[in-house]
């Protein structure tokens, strides 16, 4: 296949070669050969789940209305209906090699070194699609899939690692195929939805879904299981650290308000993994799940890094003012009516003359909807947004935020700046953002440029050499590891990753 190679013409691989450290790609999209995949899964679970495969996928590409897609629908049915254009045109097509290279292993284990990675997590299009299959045969879909994926890939695993899709729908579940996908397929990393959409009881007891479908289609919320959540995920968390599997998640948000346009695909893209992402991370952190099992390690992909580092100062400067402390100078009981009685005297006595008031009436009306909005005042564990998640200083905001969570970050994403500005972050950290080139996806026209890409961050003074060092190794070597110390165990960087470890690099920032 040498033919194909365009090594020595790919800015990647030469400033691969100057790099005395390993590349870690945690991000590469794969696309499965149709055919093939059908074929596995008939063998699997036959024509009903090859059935289901299809129903899956259609339902999640297209927003359908009576049968019509967007594209059948009229401009006045997209109106009327409110139907969200969906992504279109997602996938590289015109550069005909690298088509070829996210569908074929072996080309793709061959193109790694033109690439300028040595070691890459690799994302299955199809791998989340059973997620959204019928419940009777979501787990067995999702298994069907793994299964594809691991013998498909186990010959390449000295380079390559395929993820496990992993249904979220109930913690039950989720750990039957985990055990399943580690034990007895070998997979060692994790991709599941960052929430499951549940209909809100309320309105699904009185309207059906078997009956009212249109009802059911809107009248849901979404479970991001840490936080306000139906069920106990604890014991999947549980399991994803005793089994040492690393957690990822492309999570998006399209389709939500302000993401639910009928006609710009771009409109409802640009900030919908970030926004997705976020809402999942907040329920992990604020519902305790990082408080409670500080050896998870989670990855939010493809939203960038610099929304980690916003949401930690965030986290921090809330907490200063609203720890139970604080507080108290939000109390509308501890307003003094004696001093603001005798303020109004002096300073408002017109008022006080047009509306004769007594200093606890007069207290009422100046605190207005602060003191009148509710039928009472939050008591005891009511006024502790940040109890649950364990927070009684700074300290553990950074412990149970940054330490917990990874932040995958494009390799011309500019914004990841933000997450390496150690000036900016509280307590001079630095976030954890991990090289994730998403190659396969169509913001990636040719699959040798993203390192070269991120390298060129270095050279316009965007992040230093020391933070694109911890950028492409150090933080994916923290995730991967901290979760599970033998990941690269049988890898081909395994001697590399053992004499270059960041904990023993002094430039790079370990949190």
């Amino acid at each position: 296949m040498t033919e194909y190679s365009r090594l020595k013409t790919s800015r990647s691989a030469a400033i691969k070669a100057k790099l005395d450290y390993p590349v870690i790609d945690t991000d590469v999209h794969t696309n499965d050969f149709t055919p093939a995949l059908e074929d596995y899964i008939a063998n699997y679970g036959g024509a009903e789940l090859v059935d289901a495969l299809r129903k899956a996928e259609s339902s999640r590409l297209n927003s359908k209305v009576n049968g019509k897609d967007w594209y059948q629908q009229t401009p006045e049915e997209r109106q009327y209906n409110r139907t969200i254009r969906s992504p279109w045109w997602a996938r590289v097509t015109r550069n005909t090699l690298d088509l070829a290279t996210y569908t074929l292993p072996e080309l793709f284990y061959e193109r790694q070194a033109e690439q300028g990675s040595d070691y890459s997590v690799l994302f299955p299009n199809n791998v989340l699609v059973p997620a959204g299959a019928k419940p009777e045969h979501r787990q067995a879909l999702q298994r069907a899939v793994n299964h594809y994926h691991a013998d498909l890939y186990r010959k390449y695993s000295d380079r390559l690692t395929v993820v496990a899709g992993i249904p979220m729908t109930t913690p039950q579940e989720a750990i039957e195929e985990l055990e399943f996908a580690v034990k007895t397929l070998g997979l060692k990393v994790a991709n599941i939805p960052g929430g499951v959409k549940r209909p809100i009881k309320a309105i699904a007891d009185k309207y059906p879904a078997d009956q009212y479908p249109e009802i059911a289609k809107y009248a849901s919320y979404i479970d991001f299981y840490g936080l306000d959540s139906e069920y106990d995920y604890d014991p999947f968390w549980a399991k994803a650290v005793e089994l040492g599997v690393p957690i990822t998640t492309h999570y998006g948000s399209q389709g939500w308000t302000g993401r639910s346009s009928i006609s710009n695909y771009m409109n409802n893209h640009i900030g919908h993994f970030a926004d997705g992402s976020q809402a999942f991370a907040k329920a992990l952190f604020f519902g305790g799940v990082t408080k409670r099992f500080p050896q998870l390690r989670v990855a939010m992909l493809e939203g960038g890094a610099d929304w980690g580092a916003h949401v930690y100062i965030h986290l921090v400067d809330r907490f200063s003012k609203r720890n139970l402390q604080g507080l108290q100078n939000y109390n509308p009981e501890l307003t003094n009516a004696n001093e603001l009685y005798a303020l109004f005297e002096r300073f408002g006595s017109e008022f006080l003359e047009a509306h004769p008031l007594t200093k606890e009436e007069l207290t009422k009306s100046v605190l207005g909807s602060s003191f009148n909005r509710h039928s009472r005042s939050p008591i005891g564990s009511e006024l502790e947004d940040f109890a649950v998640a364990g927070i009684e200083t700074i300290e553990d905001i950074r412990d149970r935020w940054v330490n917990s969570f990874f932040f995958g970050s494009e390799s011309d994403d500019r914004t990841i700046g933000a997450a390496f500005n150690d000036k900016a972050n509280p307590l001079k950290v630095k976030i954890n953002a991990i090289y994730s080139s998403d190659v396969g996806h169509w913001d990636v026209p040719d699959l040798t440029d993203p390192l070269a890409e991120s390298w060129d961050l270095v050279q316009e003074g965007v992040i230093s050499e020391a933070d694109f060092k911890a950028y492409v190794f150090g933080n994916p070597y923290k995730f991967y590891t901290q979760a599970n110390p033998d990941f690269f165990k049988g890898t081909a960087i395994e001697s590399k990753v053992s004499t270059t470890s960041p904990q023993a690099d002094k430039n790079l920032v370990v949190a």
